[in-house]
């Protein structure tokens, strides 16, 4: 069984990374460099202004498969909030052990094993955003230009209960609506005021009758605000809203409908403004992703069991790019989001043991069943 250095993951923890906390993650990302560097790989840094700096670790370029590991650096607690790291026999404790530093701990570790059994590294490239938690809303451009290049994707964010990985995550799309009307004096002058709550009340009905829950297809308006008194006409009011689907199908017909009912609110009055749209993508099963996992059943001498998530990760940005993507290779863990959040260590062991073996046969041997990708390598953005 392999061994791991917890005390390693220790000191990825205790450095706090929130999205928002550029310094911090690009203090994180150091320690990736620090630790990815023996391992023979070049660095392409992606620099950021606001946000952490995203990272591209590559290794040189053979004939055979392509392969991409893809993580990031971000987590979602604000510097002293959780930063905290401890561990007993079985569990780690602490912000990111299994969202997911256990997951780029896992990849670093099948990536020394690899290169522990097999020599230098080559065909392995190992990508590490820095805006996941936070929508990925700047890194989604450069993950999907990326994606384009390689033949296979392994994501490591948390496995499930029972080790599955992860072959289907919903899209999501998030509008920020804002209804503008006319105030006027409740009282007095009822009839020359136009309603923005009231016009909002409708519209929030018609969009959550969107809803198909047989087809896992939600709309939810998960904020509300409008108005001034209850002596006024509301002349503005505003909503947050989130879509999510399980097909590109379904993808279109509740962003079609969305937009198709601001449309027909307008002819009361008001004017409506949205901003907002597609932040991921569906990732559905495909055929490609079923051969990889034919493979790994091969590799492995048993098949890894599978399953599908209505959250969403840089898998379905990957995914939607074309390039068949497994998520789901990090550490089993639970709490995740939470001052609870812990990781099993024995799932570390098997996904680094895994990992380490799926990746030996991928790019050490010839005999590949999937042509090599050939695309041009993607010039570093400023």
């Amino acid at each position: 069984m392999i061994q791991l250095n917890f005390d390693e993951l220790a000191a990825l923890i205790r450095c706090n990374s929130h999205s928002k906390n550029k310094v911090n993650v690009d203090q994180h990302g150091e320690q990736m460099i620090e630790l990815l560097a023996p391992l023979g790989f070049s660095l392409t840094r992606y620099q950021r202004d606001t946000i952490g700096d995203h990272l591209l670790f590559h290794t040189p370029k053979k004939a055979g498969r392509k392969v991409l590991l893809l993580g990031h650096l971000d987590t979602v607690f604000p510097e002293g909030t959780f930063t905290q790291f401890h561990q007993d026999s079985e569990w780690v404790y602490g912000p990111g052990v299994c969202d997911m530093k256990g997951g780029n701990f896992v990849a670093l570790n099948a990536l020394r094993e690899l290169r522990k059994q097999c020599g230098p590294l080559f065909n392995i490239d190992l990508l590490l955003v820095s805006d996941e938690e936070i929508g990925s809303d700047d890194s989604q451009t450069l993950t999907t230009e990326l994606a384009k290049n390689y033949d296979a994707c392994l994501v490591f964010e948390a496995a499930g209960k029972d080790h599955e990985v992860v072959v289907a995550r919903k899209g999501i799309a998030t509008f920020d609506i804002t209804v503008t009307g006319k105030a006027a004096h409740a009282g007095n002058h009822y009839s020359d005021g136009i309603d923005a709550n009231f016009a909002l009340a409708n519209l929030l009905l018609e969009m959550t009758s969107l809803t198909n829950l047989k087809v896992g297809s939600t709309v939810n308006v998960g904020k509300i605000t409008g108005g001034l008194g209850a002596n006024t006409i509301s002349p503005k009011a505003s909503m947050l809203v989130e879509a999510r689907f399980t097909t590109q199908t379904e993808q279109r017909r509740l962003l079609n409908g969305i937009e198709n009912i601001c449309l027909a609110i307008e002819i009361t009055g008001v004017e409506i403004s949205i901003s907002g749209g597609l932040q991921r993508p569906v990732m559905a099963p495909t055929m490609s992703q079923e051969g990889l996992l034919d493979e790994i059943a091969d590799i492995l001498e048993h098949p890894l069991s599978v399953e599908h998530r209505g959250g969403v990760s840089d898998a379905n940005t990957v995914s939607a790019a074309g390039t068949p993507t497994i998520d789901g290779f990090g550490p089993y863990g639970d709490g995740d989001h939470t001052e609870h959040e812990r990781a099993l260590k024995s799932s570390f062991e098997l996904r680094t043991a895994q990992v380490s073996q799926i990746l030996a046969k991928w790019c050490y041997e010839t005999n590949l069943k999937t042509p090599p990708h050939q695309a041009s390598a993607l010039a570093p953005s400023s």
